[in-house]
């Protein structure tokens, strides 16, 4: 009997022709990322996103890791990691929303942030900021010095 692997394939195309996209701060990157949001359920329930960028810091695209219920979401970071590194970024950028409109972090956001820092340390990719957003403002991690 012959032993026989099945093959894996890893494939990453831009679709789109899209005008040169950079983030320079945490307020451009609050920009994006409220535009790809639903405005609608920005206060219904939990989402958590990721924006995914190359060297010189321009957009690849957002990805939604996530939704879950009024004030929680499962985020794998293995799933999150393997997004990255299918992209090839160098950077990413965390955002979740918390439709109570309390943009305090809460200990289960610092952990989380904290465990996902030190996967992209091992795998040579940049945390640079983590996002929380609520319908009128948004709070940043880097900012506010919790990365």
């Amino acid at each position: 009997m012959e032993n026989t692997l099945n093959e894996i394939s890893i494939s990453y195309s831009r679709e789109f022709k899209l005008s040169r996209s950079f983030v320079k701060n945490s307020g451009d990157a609050h920009k994006y990322f409220f535009k790809s949001w639903n405005k609608e359920t920005i206060e219904l329930f939990e989402e958590f996103k990721i924006l995914l960028l190359n060297n010189a810091s321009e957009i690849l695209g957002i990805y939604t890791v996530s939704k879950g219920g009024v004030n929680s979401t499962v985020v794998e970071i293995k799933h999150i990691m393997y997004i990255a590194l299918k992209t090839n970024s160098s950077s990413i950028i965390l955002a979740h929303n918390h439709p109570s409109g309390n943009l305090k972090p809460s200990s289960a956001d610092l952990k989380l942030t904290e465990r996902i820092n030190d996967a992209c340390k091992i795998m040579d990719l940049h945390l640079t900021d983590h996002i929380i957003l609520g319908r009128e403002s948004y709070c940043s991690f880097k900012d506010e010095g919790y990365l």
